[in-house]
């Protein structure tokens, strides 16, 4: 079966939610799928505009929680409401605290959440490229001092069925089993 470049499955997506703090301090999230790791340190988004992009052009800052098989009500949530006609934070039930490190709130429930500055925004492609500045983690989803990811059970957006699922087991070893073919 042929499908329209509009249909193709590319996967995964990430299911990253963006928290910011608008001009009065009132933090806002959103749902984001369109991401990814661009560089050591590094995080870019394909992005329309919406409240947060328009609060992050304010802030230069913003964080990024990585969604879980615990979070997907709450993740789908921010996807699905805009932070321009309701407080999603308060309506969720949320915790939040200020970051640390940049101006943008931490999610709570979240158990990994990055702390971002803004590197660059392009109003014409909609590309939010930022540092990350620190990094939050739960003691509950880490071994041995990294994140471990059969505990913290992310979530990635299947945009082909528009459905979320979990990222599976250990497969392989990268930058190593490959090396039997050299």
């Amino acid at each position: 079966m042929e499908f329209t470049g509009k249909k193709s499955a590319i996967i995964p997506e990430g299911v990253f939610i963006i928290g910011s703090y608008d001009e009065n301090g009132v933090p806002n999230a959103m749902n984001a799928a369109w991401g990814q790791q661009s560089d050591y340190g590094e995080i870019t988004f394909f992005l329309a505009k919406h409240k947060t992009t328009e609060n992050i052009k304010k802030t230069h800052a913003f964080t990024v929680a990585m969604a879980t098989v615990d979070t997907v009500e709450i993740s789908d949530y921010f996807g699905v409401e805009t932070g321009n006609k309701v407080n999603k934070i308060e309506k969720a039930g949320v915790h939040v605290h200020k970051s640390a490190h940049v101006n943008a709130p931490i999610i709570e429930e979240y158990p990994l959440t990055l702390e971002c500055e803004m590197k660059s925004w392009d109003e014409e492609t909609g590309i939010l490229v930022g540092t990350i500045v620190s990094s939050q983690a739960d003691e509950r989803i880490l071994t041995d001092g990294i994140v471990d990811l059969d505990k913290m059970k992310p979530i990635m957006f299947d945009f082909a069925t528009g459905t979320y699922r979990v990222i599976g087991p250990v497969v392989g070893k990268a930058f190593h089993d490959g090396l039997n073919l050299r």
